[in-house]
């Protein structure tokens, strides 16, 4: 299965009541928001009374979302809903105008190699915000020259984007509302409790239908998925509520109507919803989104070195000369920065340059097998490690020195500035 970080083109057209999907063949991993064509605005849906006259009630017993063991009620009205059509109503009702359209243009380059205006993705959003900001995916806006928000009740915003955090696929977009124009928002929920088995609803705009309603389950927890070789996204929501190219970005939501993710990719054959769909726990949103707003981009800790990911030929190269590495996997420290955290707290780099290929590092240094009580065998492992770390926070690093395991600690520098000095 590959990652896309830009999604395919699907073309809809709507001729009928029926929408004709060209179905692409071979696994994907499609990012749900990017290059999916722009719909016609829905129209403001009225508000309808919510009040349950005469129901008709059967009871039993089952385990609720929270674990706890309660009554599972129907509730029937007269006019045919049950308790879960009437959440599903309820939540939709009061959320869907939070939920925007979010359409981009970027530069392409034409015959002349002059630089023109081109028509971009589109993707969905949540209001967040009364000032404006809307919460989003980074692959819905990457690239964008220009962002336009629409919202349900047709108006249009030209936005811009506040800042990004491409490790979680996250974004932040800000649009000036017009003075005493009411937004609705889409409240935060808690992702740190969510259960298998737990109902969700998803709002977004698939396929540029916009304001479309699907409900599922919380199929999956915990799920990691890597978007290239140094980043992976951990602690992923699987859903089997249908979202398709188009949603990304929009709120996954509990029965109460509080987000809990935010959709970004399915796993599909076709192009289409199999089942399989992603999203960001709200809880990594909540953490990264005072930084996107403050800074544009999230603040990370970082460990002052360089890395080389041990491979085979590396390990048979040591053998050979007599020096056997104690482990198969982890990272081995190439250099140290001079008075970088690394180098106060102990940490060795290696002091024997070797070649291999085009690349030359050292060897002979300490071995990195753990940060923060986190395994790491791979660059991506530490990009993984550190990523909920601040500067300034302290982590554990565990590592081989020869054949003894070590451990030491390390207070976090900037990742930003590190980068931008070694």
């Amino acid at each position: 299965m590959r990652l896309y970080t830009r999604s395919q083109v699907l073309v809809f057209s709507v001729a009928s009541l029926a929408v004709g999907l060209l179905v692409a063949i071979g696994l994907q991993v499609i990012p749900i928001g990017a290059n999916d064509s722009n719909g016609s605005v829905a129209a403001a849906i009225d508000d309808q009374s919510n009040a349950v006259t005469t129901p008709r009630v059967t009871e039993d017993k089952l385990a609720g979302a929270n674990g706890q063991v309660g009554p599972a009620v129907l509730v029937e009205s007269i006019t045919g809903y049950t308790q879960d059509e009437r959440e599903n109503i309820d939540v939709y009702e009061r959320l869907n105008a939070g939920v925007v359209n979010i359409t981009t243009e970027v530069v392409a380059i034409n015959w002349f190699l002059e630089p023109v205006p081109k028509e971009g993705g589109s993707g969905s959003g949540s209001i967040i915000d009364e000032r404006g900001y809307v919460l989003t995916n980074y692959h819905v806006v990457k690239d964008a020259y220009k962002v336009f928000v629409n919202l349900a009740d047709g108006s249009r915003f030209q936005g811009a984007v506040v800042g990004s955090d491409s490790e979680n696929d996250l974004s932040v977009v800000k649009f000036v509302p017009p003075k005493g124009m009411k937004l609705t928002l889409i409240p935060y929920g808690d992702s740190s409790n969510l259960r298998v088995g737990q109902k969700v609803l998803a709002i977004g705009n698939p396929f540029g239908l916009e304001r479309t309603l699907t409900r599922g389950i919380v199929s999956g927890l915990g799920r990691p998925v890597q978007q290239d070789t140094r980043t992976i996204i951990r602690d992923m929501i699987q859903t089997d509520a249908s979202i398709n190219p188009g949603n990304s970005g929009g709120p996954l939501l509990n029965a109460r109507g509080e987000i809990i993710g935010v959709n970004t990719m399915i796993y599909s054959p076709s192009g289409g919803s199999v089942g399989v769909g992603f999203a960001v726990p709200v809880n990594t949103a909540k953490r990264v989104v005072p930084d996107l707003i403050k800074f544009g981009m999230v603040k990370r800790g970082w460990i002052d070195a360089e890395y080389v990911q041990l491979f085979p030929a590396l390990s048979e190269y040591m053998k050979e000369r007599g020096s056997p590495l104690p482990i198969e996997k982890g990272l081995l420290l190439s250099t140290t920065k001079k008075g970088g955290n690394a180098d106060r707290n102990g940490l060795r780099g290696g002091s024997t340059p070797v070649r291999y290929y085009q690349s030359v590092f050292n060897i002979g240094g300490d071995i990195i097998v753990a940060v923060d009580g986190m395994a790491v065998s791979a660059i991506a492992d530490l990009y993984s490690a550190l990523e909920d770390n601040k500067p300034g926070d302290t982590v554990r690093v565990e590592f081989y020195r020869g054949s003894r395991l070590m451990k030491v600690d390390v207070t976090l520098s900037d990742r930003a500035e590190a980068m931008g000095k070694q």
